[in-house]
Order: C-alpha cells, then structure tokens, then sequence
C-alpha cells in the first residue's frame, strides 16, 4: 500500500488551483487532434468538488447556445494546463446541482466580494 502512496504523491501537481465552489473559472485544456495540440478554453461556474489526493475532480457548468454544458476535471491531470479565476462566487452549498434546474438570471451566483 505504501508503494501506491508513494507513486499516487509524485503524480501530484506542486501548484495545484485554489478554487472553491461558486466560483467563475477559465479552464485551459489541451486537447489532441490528431498529430497536432491544442489549448481549449472552457469558461463555466464551479459546482462541484469531489475527492481527495490524486483522484480528486471539480465540475465546472456552463450554458451554451441555451444547453447546459458540465464537464469535470482531474485537478492534477497534466491535461489541465492551468485554472484562472474570474469571480469568487458567494454560496452557502458544498454542491449547486440546483443550478441545473434553473434557467437564466436564476442560474447565476452572486459576486463575493474580497
């Protein structure tokens, strides 16, 4: 068991991102077309964490063209190039699943401010 530890903590990103739930992030991600490579941007309203260590995930939501796009991302993939926040969102909720029901102005967190 210490050896899986020990791989499981080299794995491991040194500056992982600091998000929180509620917040508005720009998630870099590289993506492989076939012999070429790619930096995609994905722009969305954390509304999860799960996890911890190695295995730990964030999903990140967000409308486009009127549909709701939610996609999760390892934290420490080496496929997520990096996390910048927008907005630090004000939530009283570990989890937003209730977002995916509301549609609009209704869909929006309020702005914390710092």
């Amino acid at each position: 068991m210490d050896a899986l530890k020990l791989i499981a903590q080299d794995s491991l990103k040194e500056n992982a991102p600091v998000i929180e739930i509620g917040d508005t992030v720009k998630v870099h991600v590289k993506i492989r077309e076939g012999e070429k490579e790619r930096i995609q941007i994905f722009e969305g309203t954390v509304i999860a964490r799960k996890g911890s260590g190695v295995s730990e995930t964030f999903t990140v939501r967000r409308v486009s063209y009127g549909v709701g796009v939610e996609r999760v991302f390892p934290v420490h993939s080496p496929n997520v190039v990096k996390v910048e926040p927008v907005r630090h969102g004000r939530v009283r909720r570990a989890k937003l699943y209730y977002l995916r029901d509301r549609v609009g102005k209704a869909a929006k967190v309020k702005e914390q401010i710092r």
